[in-house]
């Protein structure tokens, strides 16, 4: 995702249009988990002096439903998001269900990327146990969430490079 070969998040250089609005759409399901990927992305969001607004799903299966809901509601508002940001975690039991709703978020964000104007960033956690939370929470892999933040702030920069003149 966005991380340097430090290791370290690196926001410099990255322009965001004053006024720039994200939406996180995060979901009930493993909610300690949901809870670190969250606070992770405002507190990087609100680095950067960008707005954001947070909507809960049950699930992660209801992300794509919502995320396009919100734009519909909101695409001809001034408070219309430059990006979202998907946040869930799903863990692997012993049914073949892990992957149905894996596929389907996958899927589900894809299509919104291809359907919006704006990005839609993959913020979710499929992982097979609670060791590989703590890895993406803040360990050996980094922050997920931190990632997820910077990475709809280089898509924000990236899609409005394309509208200013060179």
């Amino acid at each position: 995702m966005s991380t340097s070969s430090s290791g370290l998040l690196n926001t410099a250089g990255i322009v965001v249009p004053k006024g720039a609005h994200v939406v996180i759409i995060s979901t009930e399901w493993n909610a300690e988990t949901i809870e670190k990927l969250e606070a992770s992305c405002k507190k990087l969001l609100e680095e950067n002096q960008v707005k954001y607004t947070v909507v809960t799903v049950p699930g992660a299966f209801e992300i794509a439903f919502c995320i396009k809901s919100y734009w519909e509601a909101h695409k001809y508002k001034e408070d219309k998001p430059n990006a979202f940001i998907a946040l869930a975690c799903v863990v692997r039991g012993d049914t073949p269900h892990f992957d149905y709703v894996c596929k389907a978020v996958t899927e589900g964000v894809v299509q919104l990327n291809l359907s919006l104007p704006v990005p839609t960033i993959f913020g979710v956690l499929t992982v097979d146990n609670q060791q590989q939370i703590d890895e993406r929470t803040g360990g050996v892999h980094g922050h997920k969430g931190e990632e997820a933040a910077i990475t709809a702030l280089k898509m924000i920069a990236l899609k409005n490079s394309f509208n200013t003149p060179q």
